[in-house]
């Protein structure tokens, strides 16, 4: 078996937006060991040979979308359909595993949105299927600015035709190597008043008021993968209530 890991390392980077920079405290096995004194009451002379305490860290702040993580239908509105929105830890866990398809979209320039054209054509190169259940992983290479100011700025994007299309083979989880699942936030917000169009901004996420499914952000490695042939898992942290949850995503070669 061989597994290749699609996530991000969780760590702070002051590159990051201010609402999304993520904080860790790490304490030492000396601060530790001190504190175990405190908390237990056990004299020192009585803690085993060579036991030093013990490291442990806390995590101070992240945001549940701060790193490699899977969006939850609640994220983008809080109905489907007319239907309550799931939040991240309704989603069954059906959806988090499956047969992987990569979809090669490194041609596409920064701030040209990926059709549905784009991605049959590529399907038709690659000879990959995509069948009910299939995870489909949307490789662009924006990774490579990851830790630079270019990662928020910069990408493609999925249009929400595209977007529709892939739910409608069956594709309830999908995801990208960039910042974002649409074009850049900033420039979507700045077209959308340039051109005074309401439906342009978050077109691919708002696709989710219509149709449930989820899709993962801030994926890595994914050019290290053939377009199909191996195995996707996403299983997000089981958090009560929320949009999202970071996940370790990998592929699996058996």
């Amino acid at each position: 078996m061989k597994i290749i890991d699609l996530s991000k390392t969780i760590e702070y980077n002051k590159q990051d937006p201010w609402f999304m920079r993520i904080k860790i405290k790490h304490k030492t096995h000396k601060q530790s060991k001190n504190l175990i004194r405190f908390f237990l009451g056990l004299p020192a002379k009585l803690f085993p040979a060579g036991f030093e305490g013990w490291a442990d860290d806390k995590i101070l702040s992240m945001g549940v979308h701060a790193a490699t993580h899977i969006d939850a239908p609640w994220h983008y509105a809080p109905t489907v359909n007319g239907a309550p929105a799931k939040t991240i830890d309704e989603i069954p866990l059906e959806w988090c595993y499956g047969n992987g398809v990569v979809l090669n979209m490194t041609h596409k320039a920064d701030f040209e949105e990926i059709t549905v054209t784009d991605i049959r054509t590529d399907l038709e190169k690659s000879g990959a299927t995509i069948t009910p259940g299939t995870i489909v992983l949307i490789y662009t290479g924006r990774d490579k600015y990851i830790g630079t100011r270019d990662y928020i700025m910069r990408g493609t994007g999925m249009s929400a035709e595209a977007t529709h299309w892939l739910i409608d083979q069956g594709v309830k989880v999908m995801g990208i190597d960039q910042w974002g699942f649409d074009l850049p936030l900033k420039y979507m917000a700045q077209t959308a008043k340039k051109n005074n169009k309401d439906n342009y901004f978050w077109q691919a996420h708002l696709v989710g008021q219509q149709k449930e499914y989820c899709h993962m952000e801030q994926l890595v490695n994914l050019g290290a993968l053939p377009a199909s042939g191996f195995k996707v898992s996403v299983f997000p942290l089981k958090i009560k209530g929320a949009s999202a949850a970071p996940a370790r995503v990998v592929a699996i070669f058996e």
